[in-house]
C-alpha cells in the first residue's frame, strides 16, 4: 500500500558515498539539520511483518524504496546482496539499501536450513506478513518500506549503497511506533497515511539523532549532509522556500564564491540551485492548497511568486493540473475518505 496524497515532481537522487570537496567541514550545525528534519517528508510504501522459526530462512528480492528493519526479538542473521552476514540482536536496526536483495535465517542445528514459501506470505492493509503456521518464531522483525525525501525534491536515501546499522535500546520505543504504525494501517481510520508517515518521521529523526552520537557517523556518506557549505544554503532554501533567493545569495549563505557553489551543488543533486528550489516551492504550494483557505494569489506570493500567471505555469509543469483543480482534487478526495 501506498500512501501518496500528492504528485510528486522529478526527483534528484542524493545519497551516493561521495567524498566531501577539500575545505568543507562534515560536521552539520544544529539549526541546518533541524530545518532539514522539519522539512523532511516521508512516504509509506508498506510495512512487514517477519517471524523466522530456528532452522528456517527468508529471501527477499529486490524493492525500489529503502526499507527500515528492525528486529524485536530473537537471534539470527541477516545477509544483504549476497554480502557478509550480520548479527542479529534485539533491538538492532538496520536501513537497507533501495533495490537490493536480503535473506534472513535462523540457525536449526545439523539440519539444513528450509526457505520460507511464497505460500506462507500473506497480505492484509497494506501489511505482508511472512510467518511459518504452527511454528513458534525466534526471529520477529517489522520493516518499513519508504521514501524520505526533502520537499518531494531530494531522496535521501535514494542512492543509499551500503546498509546503515544502528543498535537502539528498549527505552528509545522503536518498537512501539512501528507497532502503532502497523495498527494505523490495520484499522484504516481517517488520516492514516499521515499518521503511519509521522510515525515512521519519528523513527527516521531518531536514527540521525543516534549517528550524531555514534563513532560511525553515517550521514556523513551522503554528499548533501557532508558538504557543510552546500548544506548550509540548502537547509535555507527548505526553511524558506518563498525567499527571494538567488544563486549570489546562496553562495554568500554557503560561504563560497558564485562558481565554486554552483559547480559543488550541481555536482551534490544533480540540478541547479534554482531548478531544487523550483521543486522545493511547488511543494511548498502544494500544502498550502490543502492545508489553507488561501488564494491562489496568496498561495503563489507565499511560494515566492509574484506574478500568478508564472505561478500557474511552474505548478502545473510539477504536478499536470492547474492549482485550482488541485485543491479541488485534494478536497474531493478527503471528502470521498470521511464518508
Amino acid at each position: 500500500m501506498r500512501n501518496t496524497s500528492k504528485a510528486v515532481p522529478k526527483q534528484a537522487l542524493v545519497g551516493q558515498n561521495v567524498s566531501p570537496p577539500a575545505g568543507a567541514t562534515v560536521k552539520l550545525s544544529t539549526t541546518d539539520l533541524n530545518n532539514l528534519m522539519q522539512a523532511l517528508d516521508i512516504d509509506v510504501i508498506a510495512l512487514t511483518e517477519i517471524l523466522v522459526p530456528h532452522g528456517h530462512r527468508v529471501e527477499f528480492g529486490t524493492i525500489d524504496v529503502p526499507g527500515i528493519h528492525y528486529n524485536l526479538s530473537g537471534v539470527g542473521r541477516i545477509s544483504i546482496n549476497g554480502g557478509p552476514t550480520i548479527p542479529l540482536s534485539p533491538h538492532l536496526l538496520i536501513i537497507v539499501p533501495p533495490n537490493t536483495p536480503f535473506m534472513i535465517e535462523v540457525d536449526g542445528g545439523s539440519r539444513p536450513l528450509k526457505l520460507i514459501s511464497r505460500d506462507c506470505w500473506t497480505r492484509q492493509d497494506g501489511i505482508l506478513r511472512v510467518a511459518v503456521p504452527n511454528e513458534q518464531p525466534e526471529i520477529v522483525q517489522i520493516c518499513g518500506f519508504f521514501n524520505a525525501s526533502f520537499g518531494q525534491s531530494v531522496r535521501l536515501f535514494g542512492e543509499l549503497r551500503e546498509p546503515v546499522i544502528e543498535q537502539f535500546e528498549p527505552a528509545d520505543r522503536i518498537d512501539l511506533k512501528l507497532r502503532e504504525a502497523m495498527d494505523e494501517l490495520l484499522q484504516q481510520e481517517v488520516g492514516v497515511g499521515a499518521m503511519t508517515a509521522s510515525l515512521l518521521k519519528q523513527i527516521v529523526v531518531s536514527l540521525v539523532r543516534r549517528s550524531l552520537r555514534s563513532c560511525q557517523r553515517w550521514t556523513e556518506r551522503f554528499s548533501i549532509l557532508a558538504d557543510r557549505q552546500v548544506t548550509r544554503a540548502f537547509a535555507d532554501m527548505v526553511a524558506r522556500p518563498g525567499a527571494a533567493h538567488s544563486v549570489q545569495s546562496l553562495a554568500h549563505s554557503a560561504g563560497l564564491s558564485r562558481s565554486a557553489f554552483m559547480a559543488r551543488f550541481s555536482d551534490i543533486f544533480g540540478q541547479s540551485p534554482m531548478a531544487i528550489l523550483r521543486d522545493l516551492r511547488m511543494r511548498q504550494a502544494a500544502i498550502d492548497l490543502t492545508t489553507t483557505t488561501m488564494s491562489v494569489d496568496v498561495v503563489a506570493l507565499n511560494a515566492g511568486y509574484e506574478s500568478r500567471s508564472s505561478f500557474v505555469r511552474a505548478f502545473r509543469k510539477a504536478y499536470n493540473r492547474d492549482p485550482s483543480d488541485y485543491r479541488r482534487i485534494a478536497k474531493e478526495g478527503k471528502a470521498q475518505k470521511d464518508i
